[in-house]
C-alpha cells in the first residue's frame, strides 16, 4: 500500500456518514443525524430502515454476525456475537437484522462487575445503541457500539457516564457562549487525542515469563547492563520487524476510521508510541479501545507481544497515555485557542480559568480517574508526573494571569492595559514557552495535556470526569454572569477572583523535585500517592453533588464504581502475589539450589585435586548466595503467610489497604533478594529470560 491508497481505504469498514448519506433514504438519514446530535430519538420506522441497510452493507463487507460492543467496568470491551441467520420454512434460512436487534440487546450481566448495584441472581443487563459512534465491521462481525445498563437503568459501563458528561458540558458551554452574543453555535463538544505508549517484545521470551503472562509486568528481574541511559532509542530508527507491525497496524486502524497519525520509538528499549488526530471524546474513547485490541492482535500475527501495562519493567520508563483534551464547536472554533480580538480573548480566558478552578477544586477526582494498581508503579517515578495535581500554563499565560489579578500593565511585544472584554489582548502564540514534561496537566497551545493517564486505561473515565468538573465551573460562571447588570465589569471581576482564589494549582517548576512536594503541601494541594489513598474520595459529598447535579452518576452508581475499583485493585495485587510465590518456588529456588550445588562440587573437586587458586572466589559467591537465599526464604515465607490471609479482610477498602501495606511490601522484599541473586547465578542455571533477553528480544 502507498500513500495514494490511504484515502481510498480509510473508513472502508465503517458505517459512517458517507455510507449513510449514500445508502439511506433521506428521511432516515436526517433522522439518524438528529439522533446523533441529541435532538430526538429514532422512531421505530426509521430504525427499521437503518437496520436493514446496515445489515446489507455489513454482509457485503463479509460479515455473518453482529455484536453489541460495550465497555463494562472491567475496563476492556465485551461482545457477544449472533449470526444474521433466521429460519425460513423447514429447510431454508434468510439473513435478517431487525430494528430491535440494532437498538437494544440483552446480555447476562451477572458476571460483570456491578459494585453492589444489584444482587448476583439479578442477571439482566441491557445494551443500547450509541448512534454517535459509528458501527463497523471487524473479523466477520458487525460491531455496534452500545451503552450497558442494569435492569433498573443504572450504568454498568464506562461509556454511559461519558455520554452524559458530554451533554452536561454542551449545556453549560452554550450558556457561556450565549453571554458573549454567540447564537450560531448549536453544539459544543469536548475533543481528545490520546497518545498511546506500549512495549513490543518477542513472543518466545514472553511465553517463558509467567509474570508477564499472568500480570502483564515482571515481578522479578535485575536491571539490564544497558537500559535507556544513552537515550539512543527515543525517536531512533525503527527496526524492520517493528516497522512491518506498525504498517499493518496503521492499515487496520485506518480501515476502521481511526485517525492514526504518528508512530515512533519511545524512551525505553522496546517501547513505542502511536498518536491519533483529535476527535470527539466518545469517538476517541471507542477508537482507543480498538487501538489497544489491535495492538495486541496485530503484534501476535508478527510473532510479537504488545505490553500495555504501565510498568512492565522496574528499571526503565513505564508507559502512559497522554490525554490531550480540548473543546470544539460545531462551527469549527476551538474554545481553548487564544484569540486576537477583545471578545474572543475574554471568552478564551473565561474557559481557561474555568479549567483552572475545576482542576483545583476537584484534584481528588482527577487523581481517581487515573488510579489503578498498574499506574501506581509509574506515577512519581521520575518518568511520569507525580501524584500531586498541578497545572502548567507557560511563562506568557502565567504573566497574563498575574497582570489580570494585580491590575498592572502587561508587557509583551506591546504594552496593553488589561480590561477584560474591552481592551485588546495581544495574540498569544501557541508555542510561547517551552513545554514542561514533568507537569501532570499542561496547557500546550490550544489544549490541555493530561499526562497521568495510564497506558492500559479506558480513557472514558478521565474524560467524563474532566468534562464534568469543567461543566460545573461553567455552570457557576453562567449563573453569576447571567444575573449581572454590567456584564463586562462582572466578567472582569470573575476572572480576577478565580485567578486569585485558585492560583495555588499553577506550577511551572520541576514536578519531580522533593522541594515541590514540600511546597505543594504548604499550598494545601493533595498528594494521594496510591490508588488506595485516592479512591475513598470518590464518595465525598462535593463529588456526589457534582455528578448528581449534572445527571452523570447517581450516588449509588458512584459507590458501586468505587467498590469495583477497590475490588479490581485487590484482585490484581493478589494475583501478582500468587504468581510471585509460584515463580519463587518453582523457578528461582531450584535455580539457586542448582547453582549452589554446582559451586560446592567445584570447590570439593579443586580441594581434592589440590587446585586452590580460585577457591576463594567460589567460596565468596557461595557465601553471598547462601546469605541472600536465607533472606529470600524468610521473605517468601512472609509473603505466603500474608497471601493466605488475603480474604480475612471484610470490606473492599480494608482488603485493598491490606494488599498495599502487606502484599506489595512483601513482594518487594522477595524481589530484592531474588534480583540480587540473579546477578550472581550463571546464565545456564537461570530458568527464565532476563531483562536483557526481553528488552532486546526484537533484534532486527
Amino acid at each position: 500500500m502507498n500513500g495514494k491508497n490511504i484515502p481510498e481505504i480509510f473508513g472502508t469498514n465503517v458505517f459512517n456518514d458517507k455510507v449513510m448519506r449514500e445508502r439511506l433514504p433521506k428521511e432516515a438519514y436526517d433522522a439518524v443525524k438528529r439522533a446523533m446530535a441529541g435532538a430526538e430519538p429514532l422512531s421505530h420506522d426509521h430504525a427499521k430502515v437503518i437496520a436493514s441497510v446496515m445489515k446489507d452493507w455489513a454482509i457485503e463487507k463479509g460479515a455473518t454476525h453482529f455484536t453489541h460492543w460495550f465497555q463494562p467496568m472491567t475496563g476492556i470491551t465485551a461482545e457477544k456475537h449472533d449470526s444474521f441467520i433466521e429460519k425460513f420454512g423447514e429447510c431454508e434460512a434468510i439473513m435478517k437484522f431487525s430494528e430491535k436487534s440494532l437498538v437494544k440487546g440483552e446480555s447476562d450481566a451477572s458476571s460483570f462487575p456491578s459494585g453492589g448495584l444489584r444482587a448476583t441472581f439479578e442477571a439482566r443487563g441491557y445494551t443500547a445503541w450509541d448512534p454517535t459512534s459509528y458501527a463497523f465491521v471487524k473479523d466477520g462481525s458487525l460491531y455496534i457500539p452500545t451503552a450497558f445498563c442494569s435492569y433498573s437503568g443504572e450504568a454498568l459501563d464506562k461509556k454511559t457516564p461519558l455520554l452524559r458528561s458530554m451533554e452536561a458540558f454542551n449545556k453549560q458551554a452554550l450558556r457561556i457562549l450565549r453571554l458573549f452574543g454567540n447564537d450560531k453555535v448549536k453544539k459544543v463538544t469536548p475533543t481528545v487525542g490520546a497518545e498511546q505508549e506500549y512495549f513490543l517484545i518477542d513472543k518466545s521470551v514472553y511465553e517463558k515469563r509467567l509474570d508477564l503472562v499472568h500480570c502483564g509486568r515482571t515481578l522479578f528481574g535485575a536491571p539490564p547492563s544497558k537500559g535507556q541511559e544513552l537515550e539512543d532509542h527515543y525517536y531512533g530508527a525503527i527496526k524492520s520487524k517493528v516497522s512491518a507491525f506498525m504498517k499493518d497496524l496503521d492499515e487496520e486502524l485506518w480501515k476502521l476510521g481511526v485517525y492514526a497519525k504518528t508512530k515512533h520509538n519511545e524512551v525505553a528499549p522496546s517501547q513505542h508510541e502511536l498518536a491519533p488526530i483529535f476527535t470527539s471524546t466518545n469517538t476517541a474513547s471507542d477508537h482507543n479501545q480498538l487501538t489497544m485490541e489491535l495492538l495486541k492482535s496485530v503484534a501476535n500475527r508478527h510473532g510479537l507481544v504488545c505490553l500495555l501495562h504501565e510498568k512492565p519493567f522496574a528499571s526503565v520508563s513505564g508507559s502512559g497515555k497522554h490525554n490531550n483534551w480540548s473543546v470544539s464547536t460545531d462551527t469549527g472554533e476551538n474554545l481553548l485557542e487564544p484569540g486576537d480580538t477583545p471578545n474572543k480573548n475574554a471568552q478564551f480566558l473565561l474557559f481557561l480559568v474555568a479549567v483552572i478552578k475545576a482542576v483545583d477544586e476537584y484534584q481528588d477526582l482527577l487523581r481517581i480517574s487515573v488510579a489503578t494498581a498498574g499506574n501506581d508503579h509509574r506515577l512519581g517515578a521520575s518518568e511520569a508526573p507525580p501524584a500531586i495535581i498541578s497545572i502548567y500554563l507557560g511563562e506568557e499565560l502565567d504573566e497574563i494571569l498575574r497582570s489580570i489579578e494585580s491590575g498592572e500593565e502587561y508587557s509583551a511585544k506591546q504594552k496593553t492595559e488589561l480590561k477584560i472584554g474591552v481592551s485588546v489582548l495581544p495574540p498569544i502564540p501557541k508555542d510561547s514557552t517551552d513545554r514542561n514534561r514533568t507537569s501532570p496537566f499542561a496547557f500546550t497551545g490550544n489544549k490541555f495535556e493530561f499526562r497521568m493517564v495510564g497506558s492500559s486505561a479506558n480513557i472514558a473515565c478521565p474524560n467524563f470526569i474532566l468534562n464534568a468538573i469543567v461543566a460545573e465551573e461553567l455552570r457557576v460562571f453562567a449563573d453569576r454572569l447571567e444575573g449581572a447588570t454590567d456584564f463586562n465589569a462582572e466578567l472582569d471581576l470573575l476572572i480576577k477572583d478565580t485567578i486569585r482564589n485558585h492560583k495555588r494549582i499553577l506550577f511551572s517548576g520541576n514536578n519531580y523535585s522533593k522541594e515541590w512536594e514540600k511546597e505543594a503541601k504548604e499550598r494545601g494541594l493533595l498528594n494521594l500517592k496510591t490508588t488506595v489513598d485516592a479512591l475513598p474520595h470518590y464518595t465525598e459529598r462535593k463529588n456526589v453533588e457534582l455528578f448528581e447535579r449534572h445527571k452523570i452518576l447517581s450516588e449509588n452508581e458512584i459507590h458501586s464504581r468505587m467498590e469495583i475499583l477497590l475490588e479490581n485493585y485487590s484482585n490484581i495485587v493478589h494475583i501478582e502475589a500468587l504468581t510471585a510465590i509460584d515463580i519463587a518456588r518453582k523457578e528461582i529456588t531450584p535455580a539457586v539450589i542448582g547453582y549452589q550445588s554446582f559451586l560446592l562440587k567445584e570447590i570439593n573437586y579443586k580441594k581434592r585435586s589440590k587446585i586452590g587458586l580460585s577457591r576463594v572466589l567460589e567460596r565468596e559467591v557461595v557465601r553471598k548466595i547462601a546469605s541472600l537465599s536465607e533472606k529470600f526464604s524468610y521473605a517468601l515465607d512472609r509473603l505466603i503467610h500474608d497471601t493466605n490471609n488475603f480474604n480475612s479482610s471484610t470490606s473492599n477498602l480494608e482488603k485493598a489497604k491490606y494488599c498495599k501495606d502487606k502484599l506489595l511490601v512483601d513482594m518487594e522484599k522477595v524481589r530484592k533478594y531474588a534480583d540480587e541473586m540473579e546477578v550472581l547465578i550463571g546464565r545456564d542455571f537461570s530458568t527464565f529470560p532476563t531483562y536483557e533477553d526481553i528488552l532486546y528480544s526484537v533484534k532486527y
